[in-house]
């Protein structure tokens, strides 16, 4: 059983190696929720020249430097480090923890895979309900481009944090909450339980060892098989936290395979 110093050692290890993942990859998650953000039937004109070349990564990503400047790749770093921070650190530090709950305390080698699941759906959905606003205002921020149709005006995430506050009610921090509930399940599930699973997988091949080289092939597996499982799902919470005219999920949902599919 986890004690209350390793789980500390834990969170914080998490937090900061997220954190630094997300100072490294936000260009690429800024021009993510550019594209997710993008509708079909936006007329007369594509909203960004990236979409009219095409629409991808790189090109997004160019586009947005060239039009509104470098830095603007890292508008949500802030609320970004924020949320790396609470979800990083709570959903892999209540990991082993909420496994042993769930299997009362048997040997990591006796853990079914269907325990290792349900822990990791249990850590996600309690990390992403305390990281929810600081998802919402980076998506906010991350969005607030020169083709977006949605104008707001923050001059920061605090300022962002405290505008929604006033404007909108503290509710509105928990906009797309359940989408993102959902996603992060989804993607806290299928990263952590198969990582655990991949890595028990190479353990048991000729010439794999608990080390660095094992942990970095089931990581780069289970990421792939994460992203793949909860992009559709992502995409529309990206939608209802950057666009405040969807009624529910269900409606965000509706409408995304309706014009965009």
């Amino acid at each position: 059983m986890a004690t209350a110093s390793s789980f500390t050692a834990i969170f914080f290890s998490s937090a900061f190696a997220a954190c630094f993942a997300e100072v490294c990859t936000i260009p690429l998650d800024t021009a993510k929720v550019r594209l997710q953000l993008q509708r079909k039937t936006q007329l007369p004109a594509p909203p960004t020249a990236a979409a009219a070349a095409g629409g991808g990564m790189l090109a997004t990503i160019m586009c947005i430097a060239r039009e509104e400047g470098v830095a603007a790749l890292w508008k949500g770093v802030v609320p970004g480090l924020h949320r790396q921070f609470l979800y990083g650190g709570l959903r892999i530090g209540l990991y082993e923890p909420v496994k042993a709950f769930f299997v009362g305390g048997a040997a990591v080698g006796d853990v079914s895979l269907l325990s290792k699941i349900l822990a990791a759906l249990t850590t996600g959905v309690i990390a992403i309900v305390v990281a929810n606003p600081t998802d919402l205002v980076k998506v906010r921020l991350q969005a607030d481009g020169k083709a977006n149709t949605v104008k707001r005006s923050y001059s920061g995430a605090l300022n962002a944090y405290a505008t929604i506050i006033r404007q909108e009610g503290i509710g509105a921090l928990w906009t797309g909450l359940g989408p993102n509930v959902a996603r992060n399940a989804i993607i806290n599930a299928a990263e952590l339980a198969s990582y655990d699973q991949f890595k028990q997988m190479f353990l048991k091949l000729p010439g794999f060892t608990d080390n660095v080289f094992t942990h970095l092939l089931a990581g780069l597996g289970a990421g792939f098989l994460a992203v793949c499982i909860g992009s559709p799902v992502d995409v529309v919470k990206s939608r209802m936290m950057g666009d405040s005219t969807y009624r529910s999920t269900l409606d965000c949902f509706a409408k995304t395979l309706k014009n965009d599919v």
